[in-house]
């Protein structure tokens, strides 16, 4: 399998942390890519130019962190990571989303920041750091549980951005239990090896 990636996209840590956990990371070749940049072999496997993009074994192009992490699941014979049914299937599924909506807030935020100021990207701004502070209070609210499922690792990748890319507006001090959950599933080898740098 051929992963595009960029090394500090939290969408390409979730891939990674459950390539790692599923065992299949050592299957898996990484090439580097800024997508920003288009390159032609990234365009001629995903039209959207965005990383992550995996090409299976067989030639299929997937794009998007929820597709490929869902792809990896299904191979191999290793834990599953999205549960088949019932209660804890929606319970990872809605951890999942909380985690990917922090991260879509996140993601364009600090690429606003970059930006000259102005009022409408201002109030954009607001509205990316109300969504992330609003999602980070449910989840301290109900922090996920510490069975290692795509819900765990998509809030556990999205509370990992915060930390790398807003160190200077911590969440840890105002959500002790989401932070203690934190610290305990941070220590997963998934996510261990795949801490942004």
């Amino acid at each position: 399998m051929k992963l595009y990636y960029s090394p500090t996209s939290p969408y390409v840590r979730k891939v990674v942390a459950c390539a790692i956990i599923r065992g299949l990371d050592s299957r898996i070749e990484r090439h580097v890519t800024n997508p920003h940049e288009s390159p032609d072999e990234l365009l001629a496997d995903n039209p959207l130019s965005k990383v992550p993009c995996l090409v299976t074994d067989d030639g299929l192009s997937l794009f998007g962190s929820q597709l490929i992490c869902e792809y990896l699941d299904s191979v191999g014979d290793e834990l599953q990571l999205f549960p088949a049914q019932g209660a804890p299937r929606w319970r990872a599924l809605k951890f999942q989303s909380l985690g990917d909506g922090i991260l879509d807030a996140a993601v364009p935020w600090r690429g606003e920041q970059a930006k000259p100021r102005e009022d409408a990207r201002d109030r954009q701004m607001v509205r990316y750091q109300d969504v992330i502070a609003r999602t980070v209070n449910a989840l301290e609210r109900d922090p996920p549980h510490k069975i290692v499922d795509i819900g765990s690792i998509t809030v556990a990748c999205a509370l990992g951005y915060l930390d790398f890319r807003f160190a200077s507006q911590p969440w840890r001090p105002e959500h002790p239990k989401l932070a203690a959950w934190y610290e305990a599933f941070a220590r997963n080898k998934g996510m261990a090896d795949t801490v942004p740098q």
